[in-house]
């Protein structure tokens, strides 16, 4: 078991085995000793292609040397790669039905990948990903923990801390944003919701003793309906901003819009006036940020000043090029 909370002794890994197997198959016989020796052979062994690196400390707990191994990195071999073609080709089935509208790019990722480990040489399709991005492992046991509704121990060291802090929280939600991933939560010693991003978690640990306490705010599709990206409290109200877009970019937003409540208010030959209902927060002004001179922002008058502000500073870092060069 890779959690670096605890040490874990053959008599732990029997138990945590023997629950999962009552948990998630229905099976209570428990399982034996010599059955959990055996699979650590196993995964020590290139016989299912794990070459796992376990080792035993102090004549009694199990650990992987290396701290960074994971079998779900391990490679997989043919006949998972068939059982997986098949399954891609059943998905396909479906894929024109509307249940399964947001699933078709992963569909066509899982085809993609699978083409590509049986033929190296050719690459049909490519994705937005970045693999130097960490955290990523986390998802599919933090999605079991929001099912199960299991508190968690979470260590975690945001970008302002000097040191990794560990708190327990309860997971209510997973969300995604420009393909990096967050997890809203709510401390157990406090009120509001907290948004904790994967890659910035070390480690974590499920409390299935503690008792886990439901969200019972508003449905979590509501509560980001009026925003972009993840920030926000529960105080945070959307405001009307009013963008004003030149020539060249109107195109570009009025067929890829800033957010769903995006309307058009004018339209000349100078370019577009459009209006958004959204709630002031660091994602917003990166957004207007990146169109740099080609927007403006016409309202709410705060949001207009912290742009024009930070447009300011950022010139600044651009004065003594520009004296350099005359």
């Amino acid at each position: 078991m890779k959690n670096r909370f605890r040490k874990w002794s053959l008599d732990d890994l029997i138990e945590k085995v023997a629950a999962v197997l009552f948990e998630y198959e229905g099976i209570s016989s428990g399982v034996s000793k010599r059955t959990v020796q055996s699979d650590i052979q196993t995964m020590r062994s290139d016989k299912l292609g794990y070459n796992a690196p376990i080792i035993v400390t102090d004549r009694k707990y199990y650990a992987y040397s290396d701290p960074n191994y994971s079998i779900t990195k391990a490679p997989i071999n043919n006949n998972d790669i068939e059982k997986m073609k098949e399954i891609v080709g059943v998905l396909k089935q479906f894929n024109g039905f509307s249940y399964f509208d947001e699933m078709s790019d992963m569909i066509a990722k899982l085809e993609n990948n699978l083409y590509k480990s049986t033929n190296q040489s050719r690459n049909c399709i490519q994705f937005e990903s970045n693999k130097q991005l960490r955290g990523l492992q986390f998802i599919t046991p933090l999605y079991s923990a929001i099912l199960n509704k299991v508190p968690l121990l979470i260590e975690y060291k945001s970008f302002k801390a000097l040191k990794a802090q560990q708190m327990i929280y309860f997971p209510y939600l997973l969300k995604e944003y420009r393909n990096r991933w967050f997890l809203i939560v709510k401390p157990k010693k406090g009120r509001i919701l907290i948004t904790l991003a994967l890659d910035r978690i070390l480690e974590f640990q499920e409390l299935t003793k503690e008792p886990f306490i439901e969200y019972k705010g508003i449905d979590f599709d509501r509560y980001f309906d009026d925003l972009l990206g993840v920030t926000k409290s529960e105080r945070d109200r959307a405001h009307k901003v009013i963008l004003k877009v030149n020539k060249h970019h109107a195109p570009y937003i009025l067929t890829k819009p800033l957010h769903h409540s995006q309307v058009l208010l004018k339209e000349d030959h100078e370019g577009i006036v459009i209006r958004i209902d959204v709630v002031l927060n660091f994602e917003l002004e990166r957004e207007i940020l990146g169109f740099g001179e080609c927007m403006k922002v016409l309202g709410p008058r705060n949001l207009a000043s912290r742009i024009s502000k930070r447009l300011e500073e950022s010139a600044k870092q651009y004065k003594n090029l520009e004296s350099s060069e005359a």
